[in-house]
């Protein structure tokens, strides 16, 4: 596999990233995403004041959450709604080229299958954790404007969890794009598996550890403060990139038997 081959295919990922404007919108969407946890938690007295039609005179006293607690929350939007949008903009990144005969035109090249794999899932990749730092950045620095300081390394630590975590599902994306006609069906196969692992996780703690699921729980207790390396905490870290090296290599694998669908 030519290093140069891959890197030029890398960049037209990110050309049709860029024409498609998803190197814009996604960005911003995690941007305001990231932003709006913190203004929320800081004008939900104002909020429920305004809109909740309470008696005259009446005052609303709520606790005040911790910057640990506004961050956590923030992860929380990023796994539900960041999620969705993720697998919604990349869920025809293999099937839409094999529908439309595109993959045929790049594999009869000197281009290797694995390669066409990885330029996707590199160019996926790079717009996933460019995307959640900015919003997670936005969330920490308007956290700190609104509430108290988090501390650089419990911030960081949760980033690289919740973006290892990230980084599984939308290998996923891409085995399942690979794996099936459907766009929709790759999105939804791969939000079901999220789901599903989620659910789980939180029936069966002590059983499913190993989960790529577990890291999102290690990313709240990182932020928190309250983080303990665990014997399943390196079962979880170490299962994921497993999954994710066996998700590409079956993506490679799919995509060798049929380049192209009728």
């Amino acid at each position: 596999m030519s290093a140069v081959k891959l890197m030029t295919l890398v960049r037209k990922e990110w050309l049709e990233q860029l024409r498609s404007f998803k190197l814009i919108w996604i960005p911003l969407v995690f941007a305001l995403l990231g932003i709006m946890q913190p203004l929320t938690n800081y004008y939900m007295p104002v909020i429920i004041e305004k809109a909740g039609n309470m008696p005259e005179g009446a005052v609303i006293e709520m606790p005040v959450p911790s910057g640990a607690e506004v961050l956590a929350g923030t992860l929380s939007q990023f796994g539900m709604i960041g999620l969705l949008i993720l697998a919604l903009a990349f869920m025809g990144a293999v099937s839409g080229d094999r529908n439309s005969g595109a993959a045929s035109l790049v594999l009869v090249k000197p281009v290797s299958f694995l390669s066409f794999i990885l330029s996707k899932w590199l160019g996926m990749m790079t717009l996933l954790w460019g995307a959640l730092l900015i919003g997670y950045a936005a969330s920490w620095y308007y956290t700190w404007l609104l509430f108290e300081t988090v501390d650089f390394a419990p911030f960081l630590l949760s980033y690289v969890l919740y973006g290892l975590w990230f980084t599984f599902i939308l290998t996923a994306v891409l085995l399942f794009s690979t794996l099936l006609r459907s766009a929709a069906g790759a999105a939804f196969s791969a939000l079901g598996l999220a789901l599903l692992l989620t659910a789980l996780s939180g029936i069966a703690p002590k059983y499913m550890g190993w989960s790529p699921s577990s890291l999102t729980g290690f990313a709240y207790e990182a932020v928190q403060g309250g983080f303990d390396a665990s014997a399943s905490f390196g079962w979880s870290i170490g299962v994921t990139i497993l999954l994710i090296a066996a998700g590409i290599a079956g993506s490679s694998a799919l995509l060798r038997r049929q380049p192209a669908l009728d």
